[in-house]
């Protein structure tokens, strides 16, 4: 092998040492970039999830707190009418606790 051939394939050799270190590189961009298009995706996901949550937790709350007041005013209702029954009788029974003790 002449000298030119040595020199052609040391050229040849050299060059392709070269493309394989530079798409080494460019593939260590693309996964670098791929993660961190993965970790933005991820993050964006997350921020939505958790508005998503907070709306959820908001309504939640409404549903709860109107669920609280019409249990509140039902036991309202429920005490008054007992009240006002009771009220009613009060006289009847100090009656007969006035002849019990007097009759005794």
């Amino acid at each position: 092998m002449s000298l030119e051939g040595i020199k052609q394939v040391t050229e040849t050799e050299e060059m392709t040492q070269q493309r394989k270190a530079e798409a080494m590189a460019q593939a260590k961009k693309t996964v670098s970039d791929a993660r961190q298009a993965g970790e933005e995706a991820l993050a964006a996901a997350r921020a939505e999830a958790e508005a998503q949550v907070k709306g959820f937790m908001k309504e939640a709350e409404k549903k709860a707190s109107k669920h609280s007041e019409k249990v509140i005013e039902e036991t309202r209702r429920s005490c008054d009418a007992l009240r006002q029954s009771a009220e009613g009788r009060m006289a009847d029974a100090a009656a007969l606790i006035v002849r019990r003790v007097v009759n005794v």
